[in-house]
């Protein structure tokens, strides 16, 4: 759902290979995070709404991505996407999914919980949807999206993307990477 872990995320590939660190992706889900912290979005206050889209679009130049643009279906829950992402992940394809979910939602402009995009994503990453699908909607996976989510919070976690870097050192937010990336040179 966080357009800014969408910009985040298509910079960690870099980062690791940059740095040799591994990375641990870990989905979570941003509402149980935001809630269980009492944080707020960027929507919920009028002129930072505003002024978040125009540096979402600084950011995705900077990165050199297409722009940005909002899902019609805009806020979104995106817990089938998540759970997906964990599902893929079994099949060592969770980093992958994520991404092609991210640019469908945050570049192509397609709802996050359509079948057909979640189904596009699988595929494009070489999965299953007739797997896959059925799998995300698990009890086992759903339970674990949940543990992810409340294991983030006890970290400290107040939104997404955070990171961690040898388990204890905390940064928030996709503008915080080049602190990530010092952190794991030293």
């Amino acid at each position: 759902m966080s357009p800014y872990s969408y910009l985040a995320a298509t910079q960690i590939p870099g980062l690791a290979q940059r740095t040799s660190a591994s990375v641990t992706w870990v989905p979570v889900y941003l509402p149980g995070v935001m809630r269980a912290t009492g944080n707020r979005g960027p929507t919920d206050v009028a002129p930072k709404a505003i002024y978040t889209f125009k540096d979402l679009n600084d950011w995705a130049r900077h990165y050199g991505l297409p722009q940005i643009v909002l899902p019609d279906e805009f806020p979104f829950q995106a817990a089938a996407g998540d759970r997906l992402v964990l599902a893929a992940a079994e099949a060592g394809k969770g980093p992958e999914l994520a991404l092609a979910l991210y640019r469908k939602i945050w570049a192509e402009r397609q709802n996050a919980n359509d079948d057909a995009t979640l189904r596009d994503a699988v595929t494009e990453v070489g999965l299953d949807p007739a797997v896959l699908m059925p799998r995300a909607q698990s009890d086992e996976v759903r339970a674990r999206l949940k543990a992810n989510t409340e294991r983030a919070v006890e970290r400290g976690a107040l939104g997404c993307p955070t990171f961690f870097v040898d388990g204890d050192q905390m940064f928030v937010g996709n503008d915080r990477l080049m602190f990530v990336e010092k952190a794991l040179k030293s």
